[in-house]
């Protein structure tokens, strides 16, 4: 799912914005985020060299993780007061409640290694929300979620520039 959204993103955004907007958006995006922004512009799609992309992944991934740790709980609060969106609310604290035994379990470094693998389901997003939900404090929260991005980023760039630099370049 996740190749298919992001070869949905470069092909409807290349030739609208630059290949360093599209993979900054596409770091931003749930289920997407830095992996998803690498994949992009890896030498397979966008061909954005990689000491351009990295930080442009990183930025992007972690602008909105301050929002959500700071936000997030008041905002299914108010999402379960409305009826329209009390479902959603509750989904979303379920499927990262889902997740929240590694972090539980291992506490600042299990939110490490929860952000840092690049696993369906995991990631800066789900972490951010998992914390908040547990509530965590907030500057080690965002600590764990800014080595696990910067894990993930050597992981990422491995596979995307790695292998797929192989294989496209």
């Amino acid at each position: 799912m996740m190749d298919a959204l992001v070869q949905w993103f470069t092909v409807h955004l290349a030739g609208v914005l630059s290949k360093e907007l599209i993979i900054f958006i596409i770091s931003m995006v749930p289920i997407l985020e830095l992996r998803g922004g690498l994949l992009a512009a890896s030498p397979a799609l966008l061909n954005v060299p990689i000491l351009t992309a990295i930080p442009i992944c990183i930025v992007g991934n972690l602008i909105p993780i301050p929002f959500i740790l700071l936000l997030i709980n008041r905002i299914l609060e108010w999402m379960k007061k409305v009826k329209v969106l009390s479902g959603i609310a509750l989904w979303l604290e379920k499927k990262a409640m889902s997740k929240k035994h590694q972090i539980e379990t291992f506490g600042f470094w299990g939110l490490v290694l929860f952000v840092g693998i690049p696993l369906p389901g995991t990631g800066a997003w789900t972490g951010s929300l998992i914390a908040s939900l547990l509530h965590m404090d907030i500057k080690k929260a965002f600590l764990a979620i800014v080595i696990g991005v910067i894990m993930a980023t050597v992981i990422m760039s491995i596979l995307s520039y790695g292998v797929l630099g192989v294989l496209f370049g």
